[in-house]
């Protein structure tokens, strides 16, 4: 089973670990972004992520492509956009294997190659009153 998405909702991290949960996965490996308060040294008042039209079908390729490499049962992915209060989830990912080497090899794969690849843009607002834009052009 592999689920992708980029969503508005929030990501609740138990519910995709259950829908790669099966009675032959010896392990399932978790990755959970959360938005924190602070960036470089910086307190953050808020963050907000926008996507590009393609985003959806970006981060369905990539799943796929990388969980085909992998021994794995089940990945779930997710990355939420739009405004996203501070301790709420950003970004998950859970695979689930019959052992944890391939669990996790793909797990951070799968993570790594999102934060590349996916049209998303990050904007945060300090507490100082200064803002910026993460990884736009």
């Amino acid at each position: 089973m592999i689920t992708a998405l980029v969503t508005d909702q929030v990501i609740a991290i138990q519910t995709l670990t259950d829908s790669v949960k099966t009675k032959q996965a010896g392990a399932v490996a978790t990755f959970c972004g959360d938005v924190r308060d602070n960036d470089a040294e910086k307190s953050v008042l808020s963050l907000t992520y926008e996507i590009h039209p393609s985003a959806q079908q970006v981060v369905e390729e990539i799943t796929g492509r990388i969980a085909a490499k992998h021994d794995v049962l089940g990945v779930a992915v997710a990355h939420r956009y739009g405004q996203i209060p501070i301790g709420e989830t950003a970004f998950a990912v859970v695979v689930s294997a019959v052992h944890r080497g391939p669990a996790f090899a793909a797990c951070e794969e799968i993570v790594s190659t999102v934060k590349a690849e996916l049209p998303i843009w990050k904007y945060q607002v300090f507490a100082d009153g200064t803002s910026e834009w993460v990884n736009s052009a």
